[in-house]
């Protein structure tokens, strides 16, 4: 069966081809622009905000490791260097799981909430100048209907 995007031999159009890469491409370049506007502003980078508040959510009883990991926005190869890195600014804390004795959970702290209150201004406006305001409303709409029907 032929579907939209496909010729006889299930190879995919040009168009396909095109759009998949322009769709990397515009999210490496959107998301390096959002990372720009957090460094000048003296934050760190976006993937700590993204573990922070999947932490955040997961109040009071926090995530394991490989829960946070599973929540987060970002792809995040090296987690335990990540967790490490939150643990010593003072934005996350590690407790012992009550599931078993070698097990932790992560919390935030007030340090992490701070760190979201103050950061969230800056990645608002990036998200804004470099997202929201080059679309209209109907557009961010079908976009996220396509990404959503591509992400199923």
């Amino acid at each position: 069966m032929k579907t939209a995007m496909t010729d006889s031999s299930s190879e995919p159009f040009e168009e396909a081809i095109t759009a998949w890469a322009r769709m990397i491409r515009t999210s490496q370049s959107v998301l390096s622009r959002v990372e720009d506007a957090l460094k000048a502003a003296g934050y760190p980078p976006l993937v700590w905000y993204d573990a922070v508040l999947e932490l955040r959510r997961a109040a009071p009883v926090g995530l394991r490791p490989f829960q946070l990991q599973e929540k987060m926005l970002l792809a995040q190869y090296n987690l335990s260097r990540l967790i490490d890195r939150l643990v010593a600014a003072g934005y996350v804390a590690r407790q012992p799981t009550d599931q078993d004795g070698r097990g932790q959970n992560l919390k935030i702290t007030p340090a992490g909430r701070m760190l979201l209150r103050t950061m969230w201004p800056v990645y608002r406006a990036a998200i804004q100048a470099n997202f929201a305001a080059k679309l209209s409303r109907t557009e961010v709409q079908e976009l996220s209907r396509i990404l959503e029907k591509l992400r199923a």
